[in-house]
């Protein structure tokens, strides 16, 4: 069964960039198409980014450009790179397959990882 760690995560200063990273366990990483999601408090989780097996990505409109979702497919793990942190970037992030793991009939989510963004 998969297994999601998220890392990386942390306090930053508005302007400044952030690289998480998401391990993935399992030998069908590399067929998988992969997601960042994002939780802010009180808001519904949002996806941030995408990526297929053959690194096709989309991100929403509002945070292209400052984003940038990759993986490596011999290391198992994604990443995602955000630049230009704003405070609304604040949030726990998520990682996950497309569609969503399921583990004993349930989504599956990792613990995420937090990030901070404040002066």
């Amino acid at each position: 069964q998969v297994q999601l760690v998220e890392s990386g995560g942390g306090l930053a200063q508005p302007g400044g960039s952030l690289t998480l990273s998401c391990a993935v366990s399992g030998s069908t990483f590399k067929i998988k198409s992969m997601a960042w999601y994002r939780q802010a408090p009180g808001k519904r989780r949002e996806v941030v980014a995408t990526i297929t097996p053959t690194d096709i990505t989309t991100y929403p409109g509002s945070l292209q450009g400052r984003f940038t979702v990759s993986r490596d497919n011999a290391k198992n793990t994604m990443y995602l790179r955000i630049n230009n942190l704003k405070p609304e970037d604040t949030a726990i992030y998520y990682c996950n397959t497309l569609p969503t793991a399921i583990v004993a009939g349930h989504d599956y989510w990792g613990q995420g990882t937090q990030v901070t963004v404040s002066s």
